[in-house]
């Protein structure tokens, strides 16, 4: 028995017999096909001579019958950045959360059983177990591990289950009271990321490498025999480190078929909001989509927010966060500091840097700066590199791009002070060392920074943090970027940071010097 032969047995349960012809036209298969599938049916006693269900039949209806569902709601959405400190269960189309909307697609389909998986910001969902007597299943490590740990937490409840994604607006109810086969979800459309593709016996197989597959939708439904399977995959996987930041999905997969067969859903019927502005698309008029970010750009290019496109995040940085956007088919990044930077970061004075750089080609192509809020908005490269400290050529281009900022002599009226800093530092830390040996060490670098303070000095403008990722190589060109703790101080401690971070040997610093 494959899937054709459950449809076929689904229309006859469904909208009973009245003639070959009428099933051909219901299920879309050959006159042929459903004669097979009318002999195979007969053969194993689910149907009789006058094509009507038997009791075997109506046994195996039962037993596939949905009981439960599941909803996966814990991630964190980095991908629905500027938007993204609001779980995308929650986001409105038409003024109604996502997974109400679900939920209540599931009752319509007499699913009352119903388990929410929830991490990132879960205390935004809590007002769901009151209106409709959900249960929470909570996942404590969402910022690190993704949704095949999440539905690992609820592997013992996938026995005839829908596993339903938060973040997907369905516009017909995609659940039913009767299911007859496990089945995955895709679509028509191909798409880039998916790494599955439909073959002609309607299962769902690995996509060759670098080949597209059908857009997958991350709802499915299980049959028990199959669940047995895919729990014992997830309790398998979900121990091993390197499925932490894996999808649920492969847990699915026997070799390189998934288990469940393909549901093809008309790429109408449904809509994933992964990205902000995949939310823009379905509901423009959504308040939600109003966003300080969004705003700024609009206002610093003198542009209407949908021409805002291309908006992405980007992982990189220790204190701020960067979203990557087009505007008129050219890249920018815009940088927003991160909570508690601006203790660290004088903002005020990192734009005073930037306007004394501008016009020297150090540094990255600022478009706004703002010495109050720290938000700034540069030109993004697409092909550049950051160096590579083991490449002395790089090496030797990046301290050559130092020697061109010192010989400019550029001045500024605030200092880097080592001692200042030190500190600053340890005030903010409000508590003891985690390093047993750290006043052992401070004591060192309190006597070092005595002994620098007799020599003599010739002070200009440093970087101050110059380490290898912060040197970009743009075509023949190099940039320094991130001059957020520049200031006033001796040269060589642009060096000295450069080789610390890379943590050349003793030998080694000294042939560069």
């Amino acid at each position: 028995m494959n899937k054709r032969d459950w449809i076929v047995f689904a229309v006859l349960y469904e909208k009973g017999y009245k003639s070959h012809r009428d099933l051909t036209k219901r299920t879309g298969y050959s006159l042929g096909l459903v004669n097979s599938s009318l002999k195979k049916l007969l053969a194993e006693a689910y149907i009789d001579e006058n094509m009507n269900i038997t009791d075997k039949g109506l046994q195996y209806v039962e037993s596939c019958r949905p009981r439960r569902a599941v909803i996966l709601a814990a991630g964190m959405g980095h991908r629905m950045v500027p938007i993204n400190k609001t779980p995308k269960g929650l986001l409105t189309i038409s003024g109604q959360p996502l997974i109400e909307r679900i939920i209540e697609q599931l009752h319509k389909a007499g699913i009352q059983e119903i388990y929410i998986v929830v991490g990132y910001k879960m205390e935004r969902f809590e007002y769901l177990r009151d209106k409709y007597e959900v249960e929470f299943i909570i996942s404590n490590e969402f910022p690190f591990k993704d949704s095949l740990h999440s539905l690992s937490l609820v592997a013992d409840k996938l026995d005839n289950s829908y596993i339903v994604p938060s973040n997907v607006w369905f516009s017909r109810n995609p659940f039913s009271r009767t299911e007859f086969f496990s089945w995955y979800a895709v679509t028509e459309y191909v798409d880039d990321d998916s790494y599955v593709r439909m073959n002609r016996s309607l299962e769902l197989i690995l996509t060759e490498e670098e080949k597209a597959g059908n857009s997958m939708l991350g709802l499915c439904y299980l049959l028990q025999k199959d669940a047995v399977v895919v729990r014992e995959q997830l309790q398998k996987l979900a121990k091993k480190r390197r499925y932490s930041r894996e999808p649920w999905e492969k847990a699915l997969f026997v070799g390189n078929k998934m288990i469940p067969y393909a549901r093809v859903m008309l790429g109408q019927s449904n809509f994933a909001i992964r990205t902000y502005e995949e939310y823009r698309e379905l509901d423009s008029e959504s308040r939600q989509l109003d966003s300080k970010r969004i705003n700024l750009i609009s206002e610093v290019f003198g542009i209407k927010k949908d021409e805002i496109t291309g908006i992405s995040a980007l992982f990189k940085g220790m204190t701020n966060r960067l979203m990557r956007f087009s505007v008129r088919g050219k890249q920018y990044l815009l940088r927003v500091p991160g909570e508690g930077s601006n203790e660290l970061v004088n903002r005020e004075q990192e734009a005073g840097i930037y306007k004394q750089l501008a016009g020297t080609g150090l540094t990255d192509t600022v478009i706004y700066i703002s010495a109050e809020t720290g938000y700034k908005i540069s030109e993004f490269w697409e092909d550049a590199r950051v160096c590579d400290i083991n490449n002395e050529e790089d090496v030797a281009a990046c301290l050559l791009h130092l020697r061109k900022l010192h010989d400019l002599k550029l001045e500024v009226e605030h200092s880097f002070d080592l001692t200042e800093r030190l500190l600053l530092y340890e005030k903010l830390r409000d508590a003891e060392s985690s390093f047993a040996d750290y006043d052992k060490t401070r004591e060192k670098i309190t006597a070092l920074i005595a002994l620098l303070n007799v020599l003599p000095k010739e002070k200009c403008l440093c970087h101050i943090d110059p380490v290898s990722d912060n040197f970009l190589f743009v075509d023949d060109d190099v940039r320094l970027i991130d001059w957020e703790y520049a200031g006033m101080s001796e040269k060589h401690i642009d060096i000295a940071m450069f080789c610390l971070y890379a943590d050349y040997e003793f030998n080694y610093v000294n042939h560069l010097i």
